[in-house]
C-alpha cells in the first residue's frame, strides 16, 4: 500500500509565524533550501521526512499536529454544504475541495459561514415563523450552531480551561476529591450547597446552590463543578469567550455554559490521571466511570477531548443521537466527520443501541475512503426522577481508527484482519459515493444517475 503524502503548508506557515522567523531563517533551521520551503508552504510539495524530524528535534513540535488539522473536517463540511440543491451542477470536484481546505482554510470557513446563513434564512422563510420580522433573521446563524462549530473547530479541546480544571482537581499533581473541594470552595465564598426534591437539576442564587435529589450522583457531581467554574473561574471563561468573537449575545451565553460544562468534565476527569487510568484499563468505560464517579456518557465524551499537545490519547470520535436519529452532540478527533445537519448513517450501530438497552454494541466499520474503525454504541436513558416526568433516551457512539483498536478492551476476540467483518458505513447520503447501498435515501452529489423505467431494483435509479 502506498504511503500517503503529507501536505501541511498552512501548519508550516503558522509554525514559522509563531516563531517569528523569516522563510530564509526557517529554511536554514530545517536544513532545506529556501525554494523548497516555499514549495512546501504552498503545498506544491509534500513535507519531507527530513523536515518532520527537524521540526521535532529543533522546535519540539508534536509532528502529529501536521496532519491533524482542520483540513479533513473542512472538506467534509464543504461537501455537505455543496450537496445543497442550490449548487446543482456547480459543485467542484473533491480534489478542489482538498486544495481549498489545505491552502485557503480561512476562505473555506467563510464559505461555510455564508452557506449556514443562507440555510438559516431559507428555513425561516419556509416555515414563515416570527423571525421574518427581525432584521437579523437572514444574516445571522443559529447561536446553537455557532457554538457547536466553535467547539468543533477547537478540536473539542480548550487548553486553558482544561489545565485550570486539572490544577483544581489535582493540586500539585496529587488527585483528590474534586467535588469535596468544590463544595468547600463554594462555601468559602458564602454559597451553601444543599439538595431538594425539584425538577431543575441545579438552581443557584442568594448564597445557595440547590441540587435535585432526583438526579443521578454523577449528574449532581457534575453540576457542583459546573457552578464552581462560573463562580471561581469566570475571568478565564470570559477571556476565552472574548477570543471566540461570537456574533450574538445569545451565542456567547450558550458558549459560556459550554465552557463551564467543559471545566466540570475536565475537573471530574482530570487530564493526566484520566489518561493514565484509560490506558491502564484499556479504555473500559464502565471501570472508568466507577473509578471517577462519572457516567458512561461523561467518560465517553471526555475520551474524545484527550488531544493535549505533547500528551495526546487515542483519537476518538464521539456522538450522541436521539431516537429520531438526530445528532445532538458530535465531535471527532479522527478522519471520520459527522454530518453538520440531519442524522447519521442508518448502517451505523449507534441506531441499534435503542433495541438493546444496557448493552455495549461493537461494530467493525469501513467508510467510503477505505478507513476502518472500531465503533461502540450504547443507549443512555435519563429518567426525570418521578412517574410523571418524561424519560429522555439517547444513544452514544464512540470509536477509533482500527490502528488503535488493540488499546481497547472492546477489540478482544474480534478478527480485525478479516475484511469481510467490516460493515460499510457513510457520513451523509449526499456525499457518500457507495453505489449499492440498500439504505440510500438520496443520490450522491458527485455521481451521474442512470434511470431505466422498465427495471426496478433496490432504488429507482442506478449510480454510475
Amino acid at each position: 500500500m502506498a504511503t500517503q503524502k503529507l501536505y501541511a503548508g498552512v501548519k508550516l506557515r503558522e509554525t514559522r509565524a509563531r516563531l517569528g522567523l523569516t522563510q530564509r531563517a526557517f529554511a536554514q533551521k530545517l536544513g532545506v533550501s529556501l525554494p523548497y520551503l516555499n514549495q512546501m508552504e504552498n503545498n506544491h510539495r509534500p513535507v519531507s521526512a527530513t523536515v518532520v524530524l527537524a521540526l521535532a528535534g529543533e522546535f519540539g513540535l508534536d509532528v502529529t499536529e501536521l496532519s491533524s488539522g482542520d483540513a479533513e473536517r473542512i472538506v467534509s463540511d464543504m461537501r455537505e454544504a455543496l450537496a445543497d440543491p442550490v449548487f446543482a451542477e456547480l459543485a467542484p470536484p473533491l480534489a478542489d475541495l482538498r486544495l481549498t481546505a489545505s491552502n485557503a482554510p480561512a476562505f473555506a470557513r467563510a464559505f461555510l459561514e455564508l452557506h449556514r446563513a443562507y440555510r438559516q434564512s431559507h428555513e425561516r422563510l419556509a416555515s414563515l415563523d416570527e423571525a421574518l420580522g427581525r432584521e437579523d433573521a437572514a444574516t445571522l446563524a443559529s447561536p446553537w450552531e455557532e457554538v457547536r462549530d466553535f467547539f468543533h473547530y477547537c478540536d473539542n479541546y480548550i487548553d486553558a480551561v482544561d489545565h485550570a480544571a486539572e490544577r483544581f482537581a489535582a493540586p500539585g499533581g496529587k488527585l483528590g476529591d474534586p467535588v469535596a473541594r468544590a463544595v468547600e470552595a463554594l462555601e468559602t465564598r458564602g454559597i451553601a450547597v444543599d439538595f431538594a426534591d425539584t425538577a431543575a437539576l441545579r438552581e443557584a442564587g442568594e448564597g445557595r446552590l440547590t441540587l435535585s435529589t432526583r438526579a443521578a450522583a454523577p449528574t449532581q457531581r457534575f453540576q457542583i463543578l459546573h457552578q464552581l467554574a462560573l463562580v471561581t473561574h469566570d475571568d478565564l471563561l470570559e477571556a476565552t469567550l472574548d477570543l471566540a468573537r461570537f456574533q450574538t449575545e445569545a451565542a456567547r451565553a450558550i458558549a459560556k455554559i459550554g465552557l463551564a460544562n467543559y471545566f466540570a468534565g475536565a475537573a471530574l476527569l482530570p487530564y493526566r490521571a484520566f489518561l493514565e487510568a484509560a490506558e491502564e484499563t484499556r479504555h473500559d468505560l464502565e471501570r472508568l466511570a466507577d473509578r471517577f464517579g462519572a457516567s458512561i456518557e461523561q467518560v465517553a465524551h471526555r475520551l474524545s477531548t484527550m488531544q493535549r499537545p505533547g500528551l495526546k490519547g487515542i483519537p476518538f470520535f464521539f456522538v450522541r443521537v436521539d431516537q429520531a436519529g438526530t445528532i445532538t452532540k458530535r465531535h471527532s478527533a479522527t478522519r471520520l466527520q459527522f454530518a453538520r445537519f440531519g442524522g447519521a448513517c442508518p448502517l451505523w450501530n449507534v441506531h441499534q443501541a435503542f433495541e438493546t438497552p444496557g448493552r455495549f454494541l461493537r461494530q467493525l466499520a469501513e467508510t467510503p475512503d477505505g478507513v476502518r474503525y472500531l465503533c461502540l454504541a450504547r443507549d443512555i436513558s435519563k429518567s426525570g426522577g418521578s412517574f410523571n416526568a418524561p424519560v429522555r433516551r439517547f444513544a452514544i457512539g464512540l470509536g477509533c481508527e482500527i490502528s488503535h483498536a488493540k488499546g481497547l478492551v472492546y477489540a478482544d476476540d474480534l478478527d480485525l484482519t478479516n475484511a469481510r467483518a467490516y460493515e460499510p458505513i457513510g457520513i451523509s447520503c449526499r456525499i457518500c459515493e457507495r453505489r449499492g447501498c440498500h439504505q440510500r435515501s438520496v443520490p450522491p452529489l458527485e455521481r451521474r444517475l442512470r434511470v431505466d423505467p422498465s427495471r426496478r431494483g433496490l432504488l429507482p435509479y442506478e449510480v454510475e
